[in-house]
């Protein structure tokens, strides 16, 4: 729990001093924001700030900072390290970067401002590569609910139809009518049941492993389950949410184009991250004591937890909830594993709308053009997610390559920004460093993983390495080449 203290306490410092300092480096002013410039009543739409923190809170988590957390403490105590600096030196500054980014290009989608700095190519590959992500977003999460509805009353198939339907209400309608009215109540309970379960964490102060007692044996498996996985790359590819998702850098041009002022990017975009870390190193806590804990209670109780820790983790929810916070937690478990990833799906298709529209340059504000992207769209997602349904693992498949995407969408992010700071002159290692990171992770990810290349360790490992030094050898030469132009 002394490690919990201290991660809790590092992000909340790291909100207060970093955040701060990124903030300076940016240097937001008094300029009009898009919400005001190109208020069409639609998706430009200026909203009290403490109702778009909310948003965007709710938006970049839904239950990716609680599944995450679960299946990444399976590596032991070191996923507080990666939450706490993933999130404070990578996340929220890729968060922050992408939302100020957006609002000083009239609201642009993130293909569109990452192919302003790393070029038209890159542009159209991004166009592309996001818009299937947000796609694969949309249909994991009609899935994964329906069934759990279907458990409780009702037919799959009807669920998913219903799903389906809101999709295409909320994603019609003006962002304001539901996300802005519905959005904060769900952002709410989540965020209350972090803080019942952090309460309950305190009050009972369990025996789970310490950061500094694991140093030696991270990753060694300590429960049924056999690793499969090497702590690196899989641990950052597993904590996404709560640490850095490359997913949420299609989400904050939504609120990017709701902002009144710049000034209110650091509590926004900056905090939220901050925030989904705080969740995440919660029920980090909550699943080492579930699963590590002296004595460890939680393995047992949950029917099928031999299949694989990875299946077990909306089980976990739901048990934890259920036998701490009783009622009022079956409530909040239901909200998280049903609503949460609802919600998360919507805005995945609403922002795969704008994506397209900005493409097209299609005016969204008449009906029938918001349907021409929006049939497509959906006509995919449909198609996907028969696929998923008819194969057997089709759920883990889908799930384990917008895994790897959604990681690989945050590099380019990071890079765009990278190249931005260079431009205005800027402390531009802010996102380098994150950006060569990242790199290296998602490399080597393609190449060990056994969901990709599954090259021998003895290969992959060096090929990583070799990416990250082409990359360090690419960025200084056109480093140089700029400041000479400059």
């Amino acid at each position: 729990m002394i490690s919990f203290l201290l991660s809790l306490l590092a992000l909340v410092i790291g909100y207060l001093l970093y955040g701060r300092f990124v903030e300076k480096v940016f240097g937001p002013d008094d300029r009009v924001t898009p919400a005001v410039a190109k208020a069409d009543g639609l998706d430009y739409i200026v909203l009290p700030d403490w109702k778009i923190f909310m948003i965007q809170f709710l938006n970049i988590a839904g239950t990716g900072p609680i599944f995450g957390a679960i299946m990444g403490a399976k590596f032991g105590p070191v996923a507080y390290l990666w939450i706490v600096f993933g999130c404070i030196f990578a996340g929220a500054v890729h968060d922050y970067l992408t939302g100020m980014l957006s609002m000083r290009h009239d609201g642009a989608s993130l293909p569109n401002l990452v192919g302003n700095y790393l070029g038209n190519t890159t542009k159209s590959v991004m166009l592309v590569f996001t818009v299937l992500l947000l796609i694969m977003v949309g249909t994991v999460f009609v899935y994964s609910p329906a069934e759990i509805l279907h458990a409780i009353s009702g037919d799959t198939m009807m669920w998913v139809t219903i799903i389906f339907l809101y999709y295409i209400i909320a994603t019609m309608l003006p962002i304001d009518k539901i996300i802005g009215k519905v959005y904060p109540l769900f952002a709410f309970s989540l965020l209350f049941m972090a803080g019942a379960l952090m309460v309950w964490l305190f009050l009972h102060w369990p025996t789970i492993p310490e950061v500094w007692t694991n140093l030696y044996n991270m990753g060694t498996a300590t429960h049924p389950d056999k690793f499969a996985d090497s702590i690196f790359p899989a641990l950052f590819i597993t904590i996404a949410c709560g640490a850095i998702s490359g997913f949420h850098g299609t989400q904050s041009p939504l609120m990017a184009r709701c902002v009144k002022s710049e000034k209110m990017g650091r509590p926004i975009f900056y905090g939220a991250m901050i925030t989904e870390g705080i969740v995440a190193l919660i029920w980090a806590s909550v699943a080492s004591w579930f699963f590590y804990g002296n004595p460890a209670p939680g393995y047992d109780l949950i029917e099928g937890a031999t299949k694989g820790f990875q299946t077990s983790a909306p089980a976990v929810v739901n048990l934890v909830c259920n036998e701490w916070l009783g009622v009022a937690g079956a409530v909040l478990a239901m909200l998280g594993v049903v609503a949460a990833p609802i919600t998360s799906g919507d805005t995945a298709f609403r922002s795969a709308r704008l994506i397209v529209a900005e493409w097209l340059k299609l005016d969204q504000r008449p009906i029938p053009k918001r349907l021409l992207i929006c049939v497509p769209l959906f006509g995919i997602s449909i198609g996907m997610l028969f696929w998923q349904i008819e194969n057997p693992d089709g759920f883990n498949t889908i799930w384990q390559y917008f895994g790897f995407s959604n990681q690989a969408l945050s590099v380019f992010t990071l890079w765009a920004a990278t190249v931005y700071l260079v431009r205005e002159k800027k402390a531009f290692w802010i996102a380098l460093i994150p950006a060569l990171f990242m790199t290296t992770v998602c490399a080597t990810f393609f190449f060990v993983s056994k969901q990709v290349l599954h090259l021998p360790e003895s290969v992959g490992y060096p090929l990583g390495g070799l990416c990250l030094i082409v990359a360090i050898v690419w960025f200084c030469l056109w480093y140089r080449k700029e400041t000479k132009q400059q």
